[in-house]
């Protein structure tokens, strides 16, 4: 083998342990921390996008979307890419946002962590589409029953004497049960197909084929 190809060949490894090395160090230093933190947190949130999305937009297209299997792939892969592409921008922007606040004040305080969301929700989750509106909804219920969590904590009111849980869930069916059959068009569409797949599909068959195998009759093709 020629000398200077023997030197390529040995020093292909050799620099990509020093690359290796370079990096690894530069991730060690505190001072870049808050800025790598953000980068992270970028790439977390494009990694819990597609983990959420992906497998709820395959069953949801599925189940419920019409059109070619080319046409149905298209859309998984739209609506993954944009949950992915949302969160991790705004990831990026509320870490960003923060780590700004705590510089210019020089101390961590809670406001810091409101402001920064909702900059960021204004930026990336105020576009009304139904992937903002799905997750905006997500959180909405949850916060809801975290900030009851936190009244009851801090006196704002009494703790109940009694489980209030089967009071909610009386109040949730009974409301959206109503909203479905008398005014369906306030609900989000992937709720309405849901819906309309348990409680109205079920009125309509016409033999055992579209009783028990499928949902409704086969057209000819």
């Amino acid at each position: 083998m020629p000398c200077r190809l023997r030197l390529k060949v040995m020093a292909g490894p050799d620099l990509v342990k020093t690359l290796l090395y370079t990096v690894n160090n530069l991730l060690q230093q505190e001072k870049y921390k808050a800025a790598l933190a953000v980068l992270k947190g970028f790439r977390n949130g494009v990694v819990y996008g597609a983990k959420i999305r992906a497998p709820h937009a395959l069953v949801m297209t599925f189940l419920f979307r019409s059109g070619s299997l080319k046409d149905k792939l298209k859309a998984i892969l739209k609506a993954t890419y944009t949950h992915s592409r949302n969160l991790a921008s705004f990831v990026f922007t509320y870490k960003g946002l923060q780590v700004l606040q705590q510089k210019i004040q020089g101390k961590s305080l809670q406001s810091h962590s409101f402001l920064a969301a909702c900059v960021g929700g204004w930026l990336v989750f105020g576009d009304n589409n139904s992937i903002n509106s799905q997750i905006n909804m997500y959180l909405l219920s949850r916060i809801l029953f975290a900030l009851s969590r936190l009244a009851v904590e801090k006196g704002v009111i009494p703790q109940p004497k009694h489980d209030p849980f089967p009071l909610f869930a009386t109040l949730v069916w009974g409301i959206v049960l109503w909203l479905f059959e008398y005014y369906p068009h306030t609900l989000q569409p992937s709720l309405q197909s849901s819906m309309t797949y348990l409680y109205h599909d079920s009125n309509v068959w016409h033999d055992i084929t579209d009783f028990l195998v499928y949902n409704k009759p086969r057209t000819a093709a």
